[in-house]
């Protein structure tokens, strides 16, 4: 599979992964077509794995590279991580101070961003959306730090960071689907919608993809951005998210996994 990928336009090979991760995405949400709901239990254990996903590849396909990549130059090597890492926290906190959105599992009284009259089922979709943007950049960015002929950076190594986050997509898709099957939407609508959150993925890989061949001396801080970007929606929602229905061991054994099945990944396929 490697081989085929590597004769791949850097670009190409972005938009290939990131609509795997959205297929993933979709796979989750036609979950809906075999059950009307799944236990809190259940979306709480998947929504912990998904985090604990996040948070390996955040720190070994992204900020490590990141570090690695800056050695040796005039500035301190953990600066662009630093600096890149904030600015992505920063940017996803904007996004979430001005897109409307709204937690799973939280009253529609707390929803978040700019208030609006739409319904609870949109808010909950540009929720997820919201999830999949930093995922999105952050597999366009490593392939296109391969590209630029980084030796921090491996095509197997973007490639498990493709998988892992298509992995931890498929309860992202589940977790919008059954919500709003739940809320009375058929199971068409439920599913369409649950497979369009994940839509923005190849659109942000792309856009990474191509950003850091044209301005190579950012790519550290590209990748530490899109590191940021994730731990903050780790931290301010899947998290969150994932204890707030009780489950909190089961939550916090399922995002143990999710890092350990992430590092395992990144680390093999080196």
């Amino acid at each position: 599979m490697i081989d085929v990928v590597q004769n791949l336009h850097h670009v190409m090979q972005a938009l290939f992964a990131t609509s795997f991760t959205w297929a993933m995405t979709a796979l989750g949400a036609a979950v809906v077509f075999m059950a009307k709901d799944v236990s809190k239990k259940v979306l709480d254990g998947m929504l912990g794995f998904a985090g604990g996903v996040m948070v390996a590849a955040s720190y070994w396909s992204l900020l490590a590279p990141a570090i690695e990549m800056s050695a040796g130059k005039d500035i301190p090597a953990w600066l662009p991580a630093a600096a890149g890492f904030l600015a992505g926290g920063i940017f996803l906190r904007g996004f979430d101070k001005v897109l409307p959105h709204l937690h799973l599992g939280f009253p529609i009284e707390e929803a978040e961003g700019i208030k609006t009259s739409w319904q609870r089922s949109t808010l909950l979709i540009l929720a997820i959306t919201l999830h999949n943007i930093p995922e999105g950049l952050a597999v366009g960015v490593a392939f296109g730090a391969v590209a630029a002929g980084f030796p921090a950076a491996t095509l197997p190594a973007a490639i498990a960071l493709a998988i892992g986050i298509g992995i931890q997509n498929f309860p992202e898709g589940l977790a919008v689907s059954i919500p709003l099957r739940r809320e009375g939407m058929s199971r068409l609508k439920s599913f369409w919608y649950g497979q369009l959150s994940g839509i923005v993925e190849p659109v942000a890989g792309v856009i990474g993809a191509a950003a850091v061949i044209f301005a190579q001396p950012i790519l550290p801080y590209a990748l530490a951005f899109a590191a940021g970007a994730m731990i903050f929606v780790v931290v301010e929602e899947v998290v969150p998210e994932s204890q707030r229905g009780g489950n909190t061991d089961l939550a916090t054994m399922s995002a143990m996994i999710g890092f350990a099945v992430m590092m395992v990944l990144d680390v093999a396929f080196r």
